[in-house]
């Protein structure tokens, strides 16, 4: 190494992350595509139920929640299209639009969660310490949304930020899903509470599975955002069991 320094070549480094590569394009439609099957396989038969039973109706801010919540699925997935279609001008566009969405997002989606906890009080679905669960769950998002808005100059880690935050937020639709057979297959406890709430880190993972596949190495920003993901779902758990938790959640649902 000492010879080439003194002829002039550069020292040996490790390579950098490649920025792109040819299967890209189809991995993240297909998790795209994964993520609207898991809302709509969660979500679509609570609506119907729903609407063939006599419950009252929603409030006002949990359609106000879905439809902005779907709005950034909406807007993800016109996102992937234009950047398969090589359409980056109109791609940056539409990006100031996601972030101002998603600073809404992470208003409404607190307000609602109190809201519906509200509604729910005295009957069955009633269960004020799952405020831990989603009050975390937009903390995960903001803090991924905002990282990957700041980096939006580096492509790479900008799209795998925005795919992990919104892979963490679907499983608010994933987990209706499957949560009660993976927390039955995982025996309860802390195991089957994560399997049970957390579905799609599944995917997480396979995100940087696929790094390895294709670049043989993971995303520099890969195992900070995990790191984040993880830390905020500890957080959770232990909020979802603590009693001083739900005599708060509680309070702040106004009882």
């Amino acid at each position: 190494m000492t010879a080439d320094i003194l002829q002039g070549a550069a020292p040996n480094r490790p390579a950098s992350f490649a920025p792109s590569h040819r299967w890209d394009r189809n991995f993240f439609l297909t998790n795209v595509l994964l993520i609207w099957f898991g809302i709509l396989a969660g979500f679509v038969p609570e609506i119907v139920a729903h609407i063939k039973s006599n419950a009252p109706p929603y409030p006002i801010i949990l359609h106000v929640h879905a439809a902005a919540f779907v709005g950034w699925l909406i807007l993800l997935t016109a996102q992937v299209t234009l950047i398969r279609r090589g359409r980056h001008a109109r791609h940056r566009q539409l990006g100031i639009f996601g972030m101002a969405l998603a600073a809404a997002m992470v208003v409404i989606g607190p307000a609602t969660a109190i809201v519906m906890q509200r509604y729910h009080w005295g009957t069955a679905d009633s269960d004020p310490a799952f405020l831990s669960v989603q009050f975390t769950d937009i903390t995960i998002f903001a803090g991924l949304a905002a990282a990957a808005f700041y980096l939006r100059g580096d492509p790479s880690a900008h799209k795998r930020l925005i795919l992990l935050a919104t892979l963490h937020i679907s499983n608010a639709g994933t987990a209706r899903f499957i949560g009660a057979d993976l927390n039955h297959a995982f025996g309860g406890g802390l195991p089957g509470f994560l399997a049970s709430m957390y579905p799609a880190d599944v995917l997480m993972l396979a995100l940087g599975g696929y790094d390895l596949i294709t670049r043989r190495r993971l995303h520099p920003v890969y195992l900070p955002a995990l790191a984040w993901v993880a830390f905020w779902q500890a957080v959770a758990a232990y909020l979802d069991v603590a009693p001083w938790w739900k005599t708060l959640a509680i309070h702040l649902i106004g009882h």
